[in-house]
């Protein structure tokens, strides 16, 4: 029996859990189950939805009571659930020291995987990007980069490699203009563009460093930098790039290696709510699940070798994919590809 157990129900957790327990039949699971914290009258319904969706709900012992008199009727405790599980998925803001004072002591799970936050929790990974650099028996703990980090990820693979991994980046500069909040979040919203600071004197923001050490998994030591800014909008991340090669390369490449790279979508749109209006539309309960949406009529080659455009981040689903991808790599690394397929529907070459 194939259990797959998530830790949080958050703005990753809550959608992921609905994604596995929608197509777990597909995937080879057998059940679903996720743990939730704190019993809301506000998230009654959420959690209702997700059982009904076929999850299993599983609560902290102490809180099982206030949980039943919501309604709920939670089938495991926290730590039986994560000790059931073949693979478990920590989408919290505190993975790490779950880490340390559960994860690294249950037996039975093959693997744990984290989200973009949790920097150290284990090798980091990116679907597309370095599946090559998964080592069977070996990485229990992986770290899916985040959604920012995808976007700058395939964008340096499709525009600054060759298929048999040349590497021509010189150095690679990227500007993470950051959506307020999620749509499902009251908090955190900023009445005006509010910048980031640059924490890492190499490599300015964790996204960088993030695309930095992810690329380091292949052997690559790549020169990058990014900045951030947080703008007032809720809809989508949007990432301006500036690649320079060292060699010359013209538009027409540059479009021809965009178009080769099934991670990445094209755009003639220009503007974030379009393209957010597409995914509400035709993806996945609105999310894409493509790297990185490029609109087209921003590029531009300087100097004969720096490529300098936009790209919009599909927040959600570009970390949602590589989840998925991550958990049927634990499972059987052997039926990954025929497993996702389901998925590829929600991977656009064109929007």
């Amino acid at each position: 029996m194939k259990t797959v157990h998530v830790v949080g129900t958050g703005t990753i957790g809550e959608p992921l859990i609905g994604l596995l327990a929608d197509n777990k039949e597909h995937f080879g699971i057998d059940e679903v189950t996720f743990h939730k914290r704190t019993p809301l009258v506000t998230e009654k319904a959420k959690v209702n939805d997700l059982v009904r969706r076929g999850a299993v709900l599983a609560v902290d012992e102490n809180r099982k009571a206030t949980f039943e008199e919501l309604g709920h009727s939670p089938k495991y405790e926290a730590m039986e659930a994560i000790e059931r599980a073949d693979v478990v998925i920590d989408c919290t803001p505190v993975g790490n020291q779950n880490k340390e004072e559960m994860y690294e002591k249950a037996k039975t799970p093959v693997g744990f995987i984290a989200q973009g936050s949790e920097y150290g929790f284990g090798k980091m990974y990116a679907r597309g990007v370095n599946d090559e650099a998964l080592v069977p028996n070996h990485d229990r703990f992986i770290q899916v980069v985040s959604c920012n980090t995808h976007n700058i990820a395939v964008l340096i693979k499709a525009l600054a490699m060759d298929p048999d991994g040349t590497n021509h980046l010189v150095d690679g500069r990227f500007l993470c203009m950051r959506r307020a909040n999620d749509i499902s979040q009251d908090g955190g919203f900023v009445a005006s563009p509010t910048v980031g600071s640059h924490g890492d004197d190499r490599f300015g923001t964790h996204h960088a460093r993030d695309a930095h050490d992810l690329f380091s998994t292949l052997g690559y030591d790549l020169n990058v930098f990014s900045s951030a800014v947080k703008l007032n909008t809720q809809y989508m991340h949007s990432l301006h790039f500036s690649l320079t090669l060292d060699r010359e390369i013209d538009l027409d490449e540059v479009r021809d290696r965009l178009a080769a790279n099934t991670r990445i979508a094209v755009t003639q749109k220009r503007s974030a709510n379009q393209v957010f209006s597409f995914g509400r539309d035709h993806g996945w309960y609105g999310r894409i699940m493509s790297q990185a949406v490029v609109s087209l009529e921003s590029l531009a080659v300087r100097n004969g070798n720096e490529i300098v455009g936009f790209s919009f981040t599909p927040q959600d689903g570009n970390p949602l994919l590589s989840t998925v991808a991550a958990v049927l790599w634990y499972l059987d690394p052997s039926t990954l590809e025929d497993r996702i397929n389901i998925l590829r529907r929600y991977l656009f070459t064109e929007i």
